[in-house]
């Protein structure tokens, strides 16, 4: 890389480290460097462009490939990005998100894995390696303390030295020794100091560490040349603005920043580029599409596999000969959400319902019913093809025009959704119009909503609804170019007579491209729709009732301010499930939920946000084609007040982690309370026994240990098993968790079966952070080994002796 770099000037060597575009870097003909294009993830690769005809395979959210606690899966799934990846011409995935679940309110769980550093950092790393084992580059985010939405641009993280070492580093530190690419700075600052300008960038990621690829500026992160520039941050995105490009290098010219700084900065890009095969004879792209069957089959397997059965009184599976009529109630049955909101979002190939899932596995054996039952309380969906015609073609969807300033047309094109985030512009484009001609087939108040910045109408048939000026209230981009608020109006319609709605805005400096039109027709009665639904259940063989989050929950951008799924999907539950004890209850979110009625449902099944294949990965579940072999990767309070970290809104600026170590399951124990479910919990359809613990007698600082776990499979049909190992250290001079997950490994048996596992306990496992050394360091005596089934159910313990020396 040395001789790459010699052939380019100071000046050219500062402007390659500032991006060229939204989602390249520069080019330089002179070295052979072609730009390195990249793209969003972590359940899909969008590409370069929010548009509805350029779709993506979309995965499980990264909730649910961390409740598969299966790494060669999660491989296999990384893989197949990596594909896409190629496939679009994508070099660098912007992804896995490494932040943990440090309060149940994190509005971007479903993007993370794991409230537990350990899970994180494992299914983190197979993640990584599965994307980089075709030569596409991952990127390791957000760096560091980004655990929340809540002010993420100026959130200053207050967090002690161990806490910070010991939890939310240690999954970077494992990504770093899977080999990761990239690693994204985030917006937050921690302790003070803002991440693209701070010293954790340098010690402990590139020297303690050995990191030797890019660190990436999360995008528009990067607020002043001199101080990130002489941090150890490389590449400010976006581009081609920003406080980099001409500006850094003027400071390169005049020595505000060293040129030594720029050179490693440099020679790191182009060690990249090499990697991603973007330097030098360019690669063939990937010939053939991920369109296919093998890819969908991989994704509904991982469905089926992050699934997780809370709660079965011998409910599941059901037997499909068995049934004459199942009853599918709920909107989210019809309209299952795949996905996450935010920047994560992509367009998939197709999305499967649960309902599509079961009428595809009951087909010509039983009869399937679907009630749609009350609306969920949340904002109306997006336009789409099933409500409205383009008015110029009478084709299904909208149209989108581009007219300059005296309202003249541009340019025109038919969309498939009122949803557009980058619509492409013409020179000259003042204003963006979608318009639509609505097809009711329910009469009365209908609610119909546009959202954006800047001035904005609504007109319905040539009468306005809304006109206004809506200037953004904040600089998140993940809001202004992603997720605007919406303004709403409400119309009278009739079936059988079409309307023509018109949504404007222009387009302004500093108000983004999103503009985003929704209609929903007028919502029905709530108690009849309770008493259909009740009816439909009491008639069937099986009910099986599908709720969860809406589109104004789980979302970047902002942090949830409850775990209620409302009254109205709660009495549903309710209500189904008083009229058939046969009912399963579907959950389709992406973090944790309150569920109140989760007691008088005959079983409880965590659907998280499942991807395009979600119904038919359920179905699989739910008529025992596959095990439910989900185990939680987080804990799940019965009630918001019980949980013992929940703030994520900060005070004067900043936010304390006064928990230190206790996140997750380990407050629930230090805290002595009881959730819902805990960490680790999950339910097959057989059942175990755990029979024996084995530990070495003695273990070195340093050295690796085995516990050896016997199990034996006591139910009638062969299955999987998550066997878990903690470790505890009651009597330690230095302060530990009640326990702590030190190593998991699945175990497959067959009815009756005995098997003895090994799980490895990785030295890490027994070591601390001292503050006052600033060092690793390991307590010697006597250390409690436990295992079992969660973090609250571990049958089997034994002792061990922890020794430094001899």
């Amino acid at each position: 890389m040395d001789r790459l770099l010699g052939r380019l000037t100071p000046r050219t060597r500062a402007l390659l480290l500032n991006g060229a575009t939204t989602w390249r870097t520069r080019a330089e003909p002179g070295v052979a460097l072609r730009e390195l294009v990249m793209s969003d993830g972590p359940a899909g690769v969008r590409g370069q462009s929010w548009d509805e005809r350029s779709t993506s395979v979309l995965l499980p959210s990264a909730t649910a490939l961390a409740a598969t606690w299966d790494e060669e899966l999660v491989r296999r799934l990384g893989g197949l990005l990596a594909a896409e990846a190629r496939r679009k011409g994508v070099h660098v995935l912007l992804a896995p998100t490494l932040n943990l679940h440090r309060s149940p309110l994190g509005g971007r769980h479903f993007e993370c894995f794991s409230e537990d550093p350990e899970l994180t950092g494992r299914i983190g790393a197979a993640f990584i390696r599965g994307v980089q084992d075709q030569g596409v580059a991952a990127t390791a985010k957000h760096y560091v303390g980004n655990d929340s939405e809540t002010d993420r641009l100026t959130v200053d993280v207050r967090v002690g030295e161990r806490a910070l070492r010991e939890v939310y580093l240690a999954p970077f530190e494992a990504a770093v020794a899977a080999g990761v690419g990239l690693v994204m700075a985030g917006y937050n600052a921690v302790n003070g100091t803002t991440m693209t300008a701070g010293g954790l960038l340098t010690d402990p990621l590139k020297s303690e560490w050995g990191f030797d690829g890019v660190v990436v500026s999360d995008w528009g992160a990067v607020r002043d040349t001199v101080a990130t520039a002489c941090a150890a941050l490389d590449l400010a995105m976006p581009g081609p603005d920003g406080p980099w490009g001409e500006a850094l290098a003027r400071a390169v010219a005049d020595g505000s920043v060293p040129e030594a700084a720029v050179d490693d900065k440099a020679r790191r890009l182009l060690r990249l580029a090499a990697r991603c095969g973007a330097l030098g004879e360019e690669r063939p792209p990937a010939r053939a599409p991920v369109r296919t069957r093998r890819a969908r089959a991989l994704a509904r397997r991982a469905v089926a596999a992050g699934a997780v059965l809370l709660a079965n009184r011998d409910v599941l599976p059901l037997d499909a000969d068995r049934l004459g009529t199942v009853a599918v109630i709920g909107a989210h049955a019809a309209r299952t959400r795949t996905q996450g909101g935010g920047s994560a979002g992509v367009f998939p190939q197709d999305e499967v319902s649960v309902l599509d899932g079961v009428r595809a596995a009951l087909r010509g054996r039983a009869r399937v019913v679907h009630v749609p039952g009350p609306r969920p309380d949340g904002p109306p969906p997006v336009l789409d093809a099933t409500v409205c015609t383009d008015p110029r073609s009478g084709r299904p969807g909208v149209l989108l025009r581009m007219l300059d300033a005296t309202g003249a047309e541009l340019y025109a094109e038919r969309r498939g959704v009122g949803r557009l985030l980058e619509p492409r512009l013409v020179p000259g484009s003042h204003t963006v119009e979608i318009s639509a001609r609505l097809r009711p087939r329910t009469a009365g108040r209908w609610t119909l909503g546009v959202a954006g910045f800047g001035r904005m109408s609504l007109s319905l048939d040539g009468r306005v609804l809304l006109d206004g000026d809506f200037p953004p209230a904040t600089d998140d981009p993940a809001v202004v170019h992603v997720d605007p608020p919406a303004r709403y109006a409400g119309a009278d319609l009739a079936v059988g007579q079409d309307a023509l709605l018109v949504a404007r805005r222009e387009l302004a400096p500093g108000t983004g491209r999103a503009t985003v039109v929704s209609a929903a027709p007028p919502a029905p009665d709530g108690a009849a729709s309770l008493a259909e639904a009740a009816h439909a259940a009491r008639a069937a063989d099986a009910a099986i009732v599908v709720v969860g989050t809406t589109e104004n929950g789980e979302s970047e951008g902002r942090d949830r301010t409850d775990l209620a799924l409302g009254h109205t999907q709660d009495a549903l539950v309710r209500a189904v499930s008083a009229a058939n004890p046969r009912t399963v209850a579907v959950v389709n979110s992406g973090g944790p939920v309150e569920m109140p009625w989760r007691d008088a449902a005959g079983a409880v099944l965590l659907a998280w946000f499942p991807g395009q294949e979600g119904g038919g990965g359920l179905a699989d579940v739910l008529f025992g084609r596959a095990e439910p072999g989900g185990r939680l990767p987080t804990t799940w309070p019965a009630a918001l007040a019980d949980a013992p970290v929940t703030r994520t809104r900060p005070s004067g600026g900043r936010l304390a982690y006064d928990e230190g170590l206790h996140i997750g399951y380990r407050g629930w124990l230090r805290e002595h309370r009881t959730p819902a479910y805990w960490f680790g919990h999950g339910l097959g359809y057989t059942t175990w026994a755990y029979e024996e613990l084995a530990v070495p007698a003695v273990t070195r600082a340093g050295e690796d240990l085995t516990a050896r776990v016997r199990v034996r499979n006591t139910g009638a049909r062969a299955g999987r098993e998550v066997v878990q190992v903690y470790l505890s250290r009651p009597a330690a001079v230095v302060e530990h968790p009640e326990r702590w997950l030190a190593g998991y490994a699945a175990v497959h048996a067959r009815p009756g079966e005995t098997v003895t596992v090994p799980v490895r306990v990785p030295a890490r496992a027994l070591r601390h952070w001292s503050v006052a050394e600033h060092a690793w360091r390991t307590e010697e005596g006597r250390c409690r080994v436990l295992a079992g089934r969660s973090a609250g159910d571990l049958p089997l313990a034994a002792e061990m002796e922890v020794v430094v020396r001899g």
